[in-house]
């Protein structure tokens, strides 16, 4: 065993290089963390897995400086329909082909292995970031002052030790994390078995279309998505007497295919049959071992939300990471982790169920979540994302927990490149703080946005009857003012140091 003494320490240890590991990486980078990414295999998958996100995580992206390498990679998604077995549409959830309030689009589809190497690349730019593969850690040992991480180098059997401040499991759904944490799961109750099948188109196929496709077959319910370039893909139930190895081999899958494509159309890139989960940890955290991502949930994959998910945890984590590692919160701000996150992610995975139960019910018009499908219109589904659960709302003031918009700054560039990954307070006019709240902003370092700098800024604030809005790192509203009762509360709040009067 290597004497731990002459190991680095690192202020976090993140235990697993996917989409999720690596953003939270990549933020705990920007934010001057030491990190250490320990990842068991080679490389990243070479296989497409994961194959939509949304505007949020292409605003975490843009956080990170890696939404201008991505977006050559992504294409838009006009959305999904469901149709019934007759191949009447019954539902419409088509997606708005113009930027949202993000300042990104709604829906993009990608290529797992693309999105990985990009995001791993990133981590070349932090010198305080460091990745290791073929690194497999086996115990976790925490104490007062940090936990000491024990771990197998796979290429040629060594023993390392080292220690961290904490380690973040984002090790997937049979974490080793999690485990240590001692944490149980919430079953909400969705198991079933669906065929995956990736395939390349070898000719024009222009008939499939663009749209993901539910096909709402009571005898065999599948889901058809279009990929990036030729990348197809279709999710088809597997029956519970049948086994899964039968499903999987090639004339199987080819009956199974044959109401799309043949031989003649595409090869067969990759399948295998997962079982989609339901289920939430019940602890996220248990002193310095935290989760995030499928370590902590995993959804049905109906809404194309389980990767998101995990990137709104790192979002949320990293800069409550950051400002206890430097003294500017104590640990008891990542108690507001879980809090905020778990019901949000619980609300996302509950309506994945519904969806699952139009999918595969036998009655379509009793199954709808969203209304109530007629013969002569489908259903329009239109899904707003959740609030965050209780954490750092300000008392009661409005707009807690609800995204912040981005805007279009006068130069022409978006708001979030000029703020960063920073508290911000949003107000119409800079004269109408005075000058101690001003210099007790900045002692805080909480960037201020105007309406001089944005003018989209000032109507928002118009629209919604504000007078200033504070908006966290990771774009959620903590509160915001209406009045200057209100604007007194939340600057104290945003900057407890100053107990001056907000007029200017």
């Amino acid at each position: 065993m290597q004497d731990k003494s002459a190991s680095p320490d690192y202020d976090v240890v993140i235990v697993g290089r996917g989409p999720v590991g690596a953003t939270l990486a990549n933020l705990l980078g920007l934010c001057g963390v030491r990190t250490l990414v320990l990842e068991r295999e080679a490389r990243a998958y070479h296989l497409p897995r994961a194959v939509h996100f949304d505007d949020e995580c292409m605003r975490v992206f843009q956080t990170i400086g890696l939404a201008d390498d991505i977006l050559p990679q992504v294409i838009l998604s006009p959305g999904m329909l469901f149709k019934d077995a007759a191949g009447r549409l019954i539902l419409d959830w088509s997606r708005p082909q113009t930027p949202t309030a993000m300042g990104w689009h709604l829906s993009y589809r990608f290529h797992q292995p693309d999105l990985e190497e990009i995001l791993i690349g990133g981590l070349r730019r932090w010198s305080h970031v460091e990745l290791r593969n073929r690194c497999e850690v086996f115990a976790l040992d925490q104490d007062e002052s940090g936990v000491r991480v024990r771990y197998e180098d796979l290429s040629s059997g060594g023993l390392t030790e080292i220690r961290a401040t904490y380690v973040i499991g984002c090790d997937g759904a049979r974490s080793l994390v999690r485990r240590f944490i001692g944490s149980g799961m919430d079953d909400l109750g969705f198991h079933e078995r669906w065929l995956v099948i990736d395939a390349l188109l070898k000719r024009d196929r222009a008939d499939l279309g663009d749209y993901s496709i539910q096909h709402c077959d009571p005898q065999r319910p599948a889901t058809y998505v279009r990929g990036t370039g030729n990348r197809r893909r279709w999710e088809i139930t597997v029956h519970p007497d049948e086994d899964s190895n039968a499903v999987t081999q090639p004339a199987k899958m080819w009956e199974l295919l044959s109401k799309w494509i043949t031989p003649d159309d595409a090869d067969l890139e990759r399948a295998a049959v997962y079982t989609f989960h339901s289920v939430i940890a019940q602890a996220w955290r248990n002193g310095r071992l935290l989760l995030a991502g499928d370590s902590a949930h995993q959804t049905p994959p109906f809404l194309g939300q389980g990767m998101c998910a995990g990137i709104r945890d790192a979002a949320n984590l990293a800069w409550k990471l950051r400002d206890v590692l430097q003294g500017r919160a104590d640990a008891g701000l990542l108690d507001t982790y879980q809090s905020e996150r778990c019901p949000h992610v619980r609300e996302f995975i509950e309506l994945a169920i519904r969806l699952g139960g139009v999918i595969n019910t036998r009655d379509i018009e009793a199954g709808l979540a969203a209304g109530e499908a007629r013969k002569d219109a489908p259903v329009k589904l239109e899904v707003r994302k959740p609030l965050l659960g209780p954490g750092l709302g300000i008392g009661d003031l409005p707009m807690a927990g609800q995204l912040a918009p981005q805007f279009m700054l006068t130069d022409g560039r978006r708001s979030d490149d000029r703020t960063g990954y920073n508290n911000v307070l949003l107000v119409a006019a800079a004269a109408s703080l005075s000058t101690p709240v001003q210099s007790a902003l900045a002692q805080a370092g909480i960037a201020v946005l105007t309406s001089a700098d944005a003018e989209e800024l000032g109507r928002w604030l118009s629209e919604h009857g504000l007078k200033a809005a504070l908006v966290r790192p990771d774009r959620y509203i903590r509160g915001a003012a209406r009045n200057d009762a209100e604007f007194d509360q939340l600057i104290a709040a945003a900057a407890p140091s100053t107990r001056v009067p907000s007029a200017a």
